[in-house]
């Protein structure tokens, strides 16, 4: 019999009692192994050399460093796993800031426990997942004045742009526009270029700041 694949997680929280509760719903789970904890930013840092987690599950509101800074020093260390923000904070520039930064998802504290495992799930299979209740948060930066021209974009590259800021995958997207998927991965790396963007992640951002 074949053991299922588990998933690491980092769990990177100020407070213990979350971080406990966090990591007893995950390894109820079959398909999750929480293999660190660290208490704020710096100590996830350090603890990074010497473990290799698929998935890092990071706090906003933490002393020392805060997730978002905590966030953008993971990526400048090399860190290329998922990350994602499970916070409090429903601010349009904690979200923004994110996504800039590389997040994977942006998810707040009061999800589900059923619904928050469904999530991460999505995140490690390629989607990007942000709180329904933010779609609000991210309307607001739809509607800021865009500085850049989206003219070189064509029609469907403007389609399967929105539809990956929705967290779509290529075969999602394919599904839902009624094409094949290597398509769809010609259009991702075409309109990448052309925004200058180096992953999706950056992609769903210029869109919530360029797309109307």
């Amino acid at each position: 019999m074949n053991t299922p694949h588990r998933h690491t997680v980092l769990l990177v929280d100020d407070h213990p009692l979350l971080r406990q509760g966090l990591r007893q719903l995950l390894e109820l789970e079959d398909d999750f192994l929480v293999i660190g904890e660290a208490g704020n930013g710096e100590e996830a840092l350090a603890l990074l050399p010497g473990i290799a987690p698929e998935l890092i599950i990071l706090d906003n509101n933490m002393p020392v460093m805060n997730g978002i800074e905590t966030l953008k020093r993971l990526r400048q260390a090399g860190f290329t796993g998922k990350i994602l923000l499970y916070t409090v904070s429903d601010l349009e520039q904690d979200v923004r800031g994110a996504l800039r930064f590389g997040a994977d998802g942006y998810l707040l504290k009061d999800v589900k426990p059923e619904i928050i495992i469904q999530q991460i799930r999505h995140v490690l299979a390629g989607s990007l997942e942000v709180s329904p209740s933010l779609t609000a948060v991210l309307a607001q930066s739809l509607r800021t004045p865009a500085p850049q021209s989206i003219v070189d974009l064509t029609p469907r590259e403007k389609d399967v742009l929105r539809m990956i800021a929705e967290g779509n995958s290529n075969k999602m997207v394919g599904n839902k526009l009624g094409i094949s998927e290597g398509t769809v991965k010609t259009h991702v790396k075409s309109l990448l270029h052309k925004i200058g963007a180096r992953s999706r992640v950056d992609a769903a951002v210029w869109a919530t700041e360029n797309l109307k």
